[in-house]
């Protein structure tokens, strides 16, 4: 306005829409014979601008109302009042003027839009430009920021950066990750979270658990797969949570860390969708917190959680959501580690630590492929074509390989000094897989069947990667043998119980054990199963029956033992008399056997004999009579005359030998019984 007066000071624009009213009304009041009432009704109101002004827009409204079209001219009333009450018309100048603007072919969805038509008047279009500029976009401004300080302040509640999976840098995607580990959680996950295609099943369910010892990469894994598939990486950390928590609810929390965990295991079931739940170390848990996701891994997948003081129930059918847990054989005490036999019956369980079946050469092979990134000589090879690593290791194994079968251009001591320390890593391979099978035997066996102490060395990547880092072309095998050695000595500190019959065990696999240490194993071996046979939670009388059954299992043995070495004599002495046999028979002897009575033996049997029967049985019939002796006395004495008697009458032997092709007789001193 001020500045349309300084350059015309007499002169106002009349909108086109404003005159437009004033002749409707002045039409509609001719048209109902009002034109003379209404113009003294304005006289008799003239006093009064207010009123004047009422009475006008009473009009104006009304009629605008009765055509049903005051949308567009509404706004108009005010100025044509002004056109109506003013006595001078020519302050208006020249012809009125439209304020209507079109703009055609528009796409959107504004409600303005219509038929790709956006029709608007200037002066309305400057109002709503300084209502925007004025209040709305200072309140917008101040939307987002109160958002922007909203959002900051839940992330760092929630602390959501650390949901996203983010793989090592020194991950190697080795052979035995493509060809063996990614099928079979491919197959798990695909259970739990469907499949693309027609064969997507219908009943998701299951849970994925690793069990391994420390250093195998399960974490470092499952984060790898978690990026691929652009899911959040939901790590609950197990031993923070400790073998007091039983619940889900943090409320129930024994401390700060431990309600953290409950908290962020909730979040992932809040989130629902696009998540992986993954628990580490789940030897450190209460079997009876585990129990709680039995229900989630079966058909019904759900689960009851607590989210911001409240219960819920969660279910998670049909999203894409994972179970994933992880733990180790043995327990932070050292005793073995048990999963509720519940759970375990829904998940697939695999051992990465375990060689899978027809997968043993794959398996050696990534201790070398991991190993890489930890040595400066074989680093490189990490960021190549990996044919180049398997060339290489095949030279180092003796192979004959051309240079130009190499993808990259290595310098002829470079592929020495590659070749010298992949032929001190396939030494170090040979060491810790010989470890992690002894280590696996020993976690699977139950402890009243030991019969040594159990092995808790480890041959893990983890254990791979530090002697690797250490091996430099140059190294000999003794100093390659101390290197071992020195870094199980370490590893070996580090147990709770039993450092030194670890370390006589590792160089038992290893063939190293001197006779000193020999007899010290063999000890310790035979303490241990003394020891082990009176361990255990069983009552004293099961132990003292097992101790029986225990020495008549020895008793047996050193019986059949002592049975076999008969038989074993036996023989012996068959094939001796059989070899004595056929040289008496080569000297073709004849034999001969003569029964001559001996003067002298026959005469004293027959004297004790006639004693017996004429002084002795008389006396013994005798004193029957007087002191009732016991008539089986009697018959014994008879019968012992009659032997007598009898032997009395038997004749002495003498073997007369003969040979055949001799005229010369030779006689045996050996005496034999006489035939009768």
């Amino acid at each position: 306005l001020l500045q349309h007066l300084i350059v015309d000071k007499n002169k106002f624009v009349l909108s086109a829409n404003a005159f437009s009213l004033v002749e409707q009304l002045t039409t509609h009041l001719q048209a109902n014979s009002e034109y003379k009432n209404f113009n003294n009704t304005l006289n008799e109101l003239k006093t009064s601008v207010k009123a004047q002004w009422q009475f006008i827009g009473y009009w104006l409204t009304g009629m605008l109302a009765h055509a049903n079209n005051n949308n567009n001219q509404q706004r108009y009333i005010n100025e044509a009042i002004v056109l109506i009450l003013l006595d001078d018309k020519k302050i208006f100048s020249g012809n009125p003027q439209s304020m209507l603007c079109q703009v055609d072919n528009l796409l959107g969805e504004h409600p303005n839009i219509k038929d790709r038509q956006l029709n608007f008047e200037v002066d309305a279009f400057i109002e709503r430009l300084e209502h925007y500029d004025n209040v709305i976009k200072p309140q917008f401004d101040e939307f987002r920021q109160v958002k922007t300080e909203v959002m900051n302040n839940q992330k760092a509640s929630m602390n959501l950066e650390s949901f996203k999976a983010r793989p090592l840098s020194s991950f190697v995607r080795n052979k035995l990750i493509n060809e063996s580990y990614l099928p079979i959680i491919g197959d798990n996950l695909a259970k739990q979270m469907g499949a693309l295609g027609a064969e997507k099943r219908t009943d998701l369910m299951g849970l994925l658990l690793l069990i391994s010892p420390p250093g195998y990469g399960k974490t470092t894994l499952m984060e790898y797969v978690s990026n691929r598939l652009g899911l959040n990486f939901m790590k609950i950390n197990c031993p923070s949570l400790g073998h007091d928590v039983k619940s889900l609810d943090p409320a129930n929390a024994s401390n700060a860390t431990a309600k953290q965990e409950l908290e962020k295991l909730n979040l992932a079931l809040e989130m629902g969708n696009n998540a992986m739940l993954y628990l580490d170390d789940i030897q450190h848990t209460h079997p009876e917190f585990l129990q709680k996701f039995i229900s989630l891994c079966d058909g019904t997948r759900r689960i009851e959680g607590v989210w911001r003081g409240e219960p819920k129930t969660y279910d998670l059918r049909g999203k894409k959501f994972c179970v994933i847990m992880a733990g180790n054989p043995y327990t932070e005490s050292g005793e073995v580690f048990k999963i509720p036999d519940m759970l375990a019956n829904r998940a697939d369980v695999y051992n990465l630590g375990d060689v899978l079946s027809g997968q043993q050469d794959i398996f050696a092979m990534s201790y070398i492929e991991n190993a890489l990134t930890s040595n400066k000589i074989l680093a490189p090879l990490a960021l190549r074509d990996m044919n180049d690593l398997y060339l290489l290791m095949d030279k180092a194994q003796g192979k004959d390989i051309a240079a130009s079968d190499l993808s990259y251009s290595y310098s002829g001591s470079e592929v020495n000094e590659i070749t010298t320390v992949l032929q001190a890593l396939f030494k170090v391979q040979k060491v810790i897989l010989s470890v992690n099978q002894e280590y696996i035997r020993s976690a699977a066996m139950d402890d009243k069947y030991r019969q040594e102490p159990p092995f808790k060395l480890q041959g893990s990547y983890r254990n791979m990667n530090k002697i690797a880092e250490k091996i430099v072309a140059i190294i000999s095998d003794d100093e390659l043998q101390q290197l071992i050695d020195d870094h199980y000595l370490g590893e070996a500190q580090l147990l709770t119980t039993g450092a030194e019959e670890n370390l006589l065990k590792l160089k038992e696999l290893r063939g190293i054990l001197s006779e000193a240490e020999a007899k010290r194993w063999d000890a310790i071996k035979t303490e241990f199963k003394i020891r082990n046979s009176v361990a255990g939670d069983e009552d004293g009388a099961t132990k003292i029956a097992s101790q029986i059954s225990g020495l008549k299992d020895n008793l047996d043995n050193l019986s059949q033992s002592i049975t076999n070495d008969k038989a074993t004599a036996k023989t012996a002495a068959n094939k001796q008399i059989k070899t004595i046999t056929d040289a008496i028979a080569s000297l073709n002897l004849e034999v001969e056997v003569v029964n001559n009575p001996l003067p002298a033996l026959g005469d004293a049997l027959q004297s004790l004999s006639e004693t017996m029967t004429n002084s002795f049985v008389p006396l013994v019939a005798a004193m029957n009579k007087k002191l009732n002796i016991n008539m089986e006395v009697l018959e014994e004495v008879t019968n012992l005359s009659e032997k007598l008697k009898k032997l009395s009458q038997s004749k002495s032997v003498k073997t007369v030998v003969k040979k055949t092709n001799t005229k010369s007789t030779t006689k045996s001193s050996r005496k034999k019984p006489p035939r009768k």
